[in-house]
């Protein structure tokens, strides 16, 4: 591990003064990704800036209804929030999907929107990579991949995102609020992630240098009945092949408004817009569910080991509608 400089910064503008005077230094949360980078020579920063004690540690109402969270929260201190719970069990239930209990203990809810990629070829520094090299070149396509993405790749690099809090996040429509020299700023998730294309280097559209202070959650009245079901390939501690985000609204038979978001298929949480407006005004059967999922993962350009998601997306899609419609009729 590359020494490096350490400063524990005392608020929020005085941690961008500190990024912005070394610009090989990086935001320190809970360090639960970022260290673990360090220490195989992945990420090798000049200087860590230690955010933890910034002011950005509460679950807090918005004026309209919704909840802004702050960038230092911990993950389990965000699953055990009584209004997160009780208003996007989604959020909770994605949250206690991931990591263990001492990880998210530790992590952020900053930090988990920037966490890197699992790929065994980004995280080697001995393999090319054109998430870590840009130009070197992106093994996995034709390698080990069996874990990879089915949406929005790119012959450039096929990682998948990690998040689970993430793909709950994309289905409320969060909104990510950040701060610079210049000023605070915002971004809807659904633009926080750039597009793969022919840049996988550049993951996020936030401004260089800038800080997550936290996350605003609309008013969503239908994530009120909400789930995330997450598969993967043991029982717990380990990152999803598949996961999904949905909250479902339902009257006279009829699907009302949905919410749905697909994890670990792609580049980012990817919002199933198709698959939304497939639903919107259609039976809230297992039949309508499943063609929903058939208009999303269309799609899907699986490589030869991976095509097992695209049948794992579409069953697990119509498990999980099929459940919430249920719980609705009772």
């Amino acid at each position: 591990m590359r020494e490096f400089g350490y400063r524990r910064a005392a608020d929020v503008s005085g941690a961008v003064a500190l990024l912005a005077a070394d610009p090989d230094a990086r935001f320190l949360g809970g360090g639960t990704n970022l260290v673990d980078l360090m220490k195989t020579g992945v990420e090798r920063p000049a200087r860590l800036i230690d955010v933890r004690d910034l002011p950005l540690d509460r679950v807090e109402p918005t004026g309209d209804g919704g909840l802004r969270i702050g960038a230092t929260v911990t993950n389990s201190e965000l699953a055990a929030h009584p209004e997160v719970r009780r208003r996007y069990p989604a959020l909770a239930q994605a949250v206690l999907a991931g990591a263990s209990g001492q990880l998210r203990n530790m992590a952020t809810v900053g930090g988990n929107l920037l966490q890197r990629t699992r790929c065994g070829y980004f995280t080697d520094v001995s393999k090319p990579c054109n998430k870590r090299v840009p130009g070197s070149g992106c093994p996995a396509i034709e390698g080990v991949h069996h874990n990879h993405a089915i949406l929005g790749a790119s012959g450039h690099c096929v990682a998948v995102h990690p998040s689970d809090m993430g793909v709950a996040l994309a289905a409320f429509d969060a909104v990510v609020s950040y701060e610079t020299a210049d000023g605070p700023g915002a971004l809807p998730l659904a633009d926080f992630y750039l597009p793969v294309g022919d840049t996988p280097h550049r993951e996020t559209a936030l401004p260089p240098g800038a800080l997550i202070t936290g996350v605003t959650l609309p008013p969503a009245p239908v994530a009120a009945r909400s789930r995330y079901r997450k598969v993967r390939e043991r029982a717990s501690y380990a990152f999803a092949i598949g996961s999904v985000a949905a909250a479902l609204d339902i009257a006279d038979g009829v699907v009302r408004e949905v919410r749905l978001a697909y994890g670990a298929v792609a580049s980012r949480p990817w919002r199933a817009r198709a698959a939304e407006r497939a639903l919107t005004g259609a039976p809230a059967d297992a039949d309508a569910f499943a063609a929903a999922a058939d208009a999303e993962l269309a799609a899907a350009r699986p490589l030869p080991d991976n095509t097992y998601k695209v049948t794992l997306m579409r069953n697990l899609t119509v498990a999980v509608l099929t459940e919430l419609a249920e719980e609705a009729a009772r």
